[in-house]
């Protein structure tokens, strides 16, 4: 076999990775000598561990959670901020947006590293050897559509033919990716695809959800289906990842505080990026935008533990706020002093601070979290949509009032088919998955997607648009050129095969 130097895909620090079958915990080496190669199981379970390292930098998941989350209508922000963010946030995209060149480089870095071991790896391996094959050619995948998604138009316009990104495929050098041209759209869904059925095909082992396995293939396979259109198979992959049994749909109690819980202890989520205690990135956390508060976790002013400069949405409270019943609404910690919401005061309109908690308190930790990135509510809400868009009305209403009564909803407040009054099955499905999914980087795409345009209407910086900067409206049509972000210009730099967005 050839042999490949694995010295690049190990990364500095500290990470531990702990695995559902053995529950052993893995450290990576800081660093292997420029002769080490890929020679056994071993070397190839190491470089792997150092590869999932990558979606630890925050030049990865902070970033990435910027560019996907910012542009909707379920967030506020309530000032400006010399970060780049608030360009992802307005609307005001510049083609040296430090946010997109950092998930640029970080996921290339990704799909390099596991180019290698893909290469390495013969399908007919042994079966340690097929599931972490199995697991690079996900991570691959991964990489790959989270790409196509940030700086590619929805596959539902012009059938995927617009430009895409670069797939930077197995056999290919690591400096391929300065010298090859955008694929389209099309051409990276059916690879992201073609990786995840083998993916799927290779994996056997059960391990944690911080790992991937074969679930976590078709999850993401049901996800990709639902965004090309292919309702039938986005039905399929999601069936097989609800009955698989490996999850179920936490309640009560245990839904109020689902992303205060260590991944490993949740029994729903299907793939999260996990971060251990001594991970707490501080004000350099996605969460420190979000929520600021004192030891004991209660909300406090801007700059106690975080920068609290973004919150849930007016729009969005006041949807949720129709059903006060509703345990979503643990997920939001408006900021009050003497039970009066308070407000931040450098917009007019001024910003009610409505903290948002999904991305704090792990573990008691103020700023720790472990974003998830699939998890089985997904799976239902992923259902209902393709159900709903092939006229399966009743099995798509049954998947949405699941998830209704797990968030403590009854009687009138779940839906039937005599009572959806003048709105069609997909228009609950879509409300369900805004109030479901908000702040997890899921909106902006279901409503361009869906050829919905992102309405804003509420105060926040976006307002700093228009004139006078009191108009707090905004509209951005899903055709429009800023709903998808330029290629990094250093890259063009580097590659002038590759051509810009508009």
């Amino acid at each position: 076999m050839r042999k490949y130097s694995i010295h690049k895909l190990l990364f500095m620090g500290a990470l531990l990775f702990v695995t559902a079958s053995c529950e052993k915990y893995y450290e990576p080496t800081t660093s292997i000598d420029e002769e080490s190669a890929l020679t056994n199981a071993g070397d190839v379970e190491t470089a792997t561990i150092g590869t999932y390292a990558v979606l630890l930098n925050a030049a990865y998941v902070r970033s990435v959670h910027f560019l996907m989350e910012y542009p909707s209508d379920e967030i506020a922000q309530g000032q400006s901020s010399g970060d780049d963010l608030t360009r992802a946030y307005r609307y005001t995209h510049i083609n040296t947006s430090g946010h997109a060149t950092n998930f640029w480089g970080q996921a290339y870095k990704v799909i390099a590293a596991a180019n290698k071991i893909i290469a390495y790896v013969p399908d007919e391996s042994s079966v340690i050897l097929r599931q972490l094959k199995g697991e690079n050619l996900y991570l691959r995948a991964m990489m790959h559509f989270n790409l196509v998604r940030v700086f590619g138009r929805p596959y539902t316009q012009e059938s995927g033919n617009n430009p895409g990104v670069p797939l930077l495929m197995d056999g290919m050098s690591d400096d391929a990716i300065n010298n090859i041209t955008r694929s389209s759209v099309k051409e990276v869904y059916d690879s992201v695809i073609q990786d995840l059925i083998k993916a799927a095909d290779l994996m056997s082992e059960d391990k944690s959800n911080s790992f991937a396995s074969k679930e976590v293939a078709q999850a993401l396979l049901a996800r990709v289906y639902l965004y090309k259109g292919e309702n039938e198979n986005a039905i399929k992959y999601a069936d097989l990842v609800i009955k698989s049994g490996r999850y179920k749909l936490v309640q009560g109690g245990e839904f109020s505080s689902y992303f205060k819980t260590a991944p490993a202890s949740n029994q729903e989520t299907i793939f999260a990026i996990r971060h251990t205690k001594v991970q707490d990135r501080g004000f350099s956390a996605i969460g420190s935008m979000y929520f600021s508060a004192n030891a004991s976790g209660i909300a406090e002013g801007q700059g106690v533990s975080g920068w609290a400069e973004i919150y849930a949405s007016k729009k969005y409270v006041d949807f949720l706020a129709k059903n006060p019943a509703d345990l979503r609404s643990n997920f939001i910690s408006p900021y009050t002093i003497n039970g009066v919401l308070q407000y931040n005061m450098k917009l007019t309109p001024s910003t009610p601070m409505y903290y948002i908690n999904k991305y704090s308190m792990q573990e008691g930790v103020i700023n720790l979290s472990s974003p998830v990135y699939l998890r089985l509510a997904e799976m239902h809400l992923i259902r209902a949509e393709a159900n709903a868009k092939t006229g399966k009305t009743a099995a798509a209403l049954e998947d949405v009032n699941l998830l209704r009564q797990r968030a403590g909803l009854s009687g009138n407040q779940l839906y039937t088919i005599g009572n959806l009054g003048t709105k069609k099955a997909l228009d609950v499905v879509m409300e369900e998955r805004w109030l479901e999914l908000a702040f997890e980087g899921h909106r902006s795409y279901d409503l361009f997607r869906n050829n919905l345009p992102m309405e804003r209407n509420y105060p926040g910086t976006h307002s700093l648009n228009n004139t006078p900067t009191t108009n707090i409206t905004q509209k951005v049509l899903p055709t429009d050129a800023r709903t998808i972000f330029f290629i990094p210009q250093a890259e063009i730099d580097r590659n002038p095969k590759l051509t810009q967005n508009p």
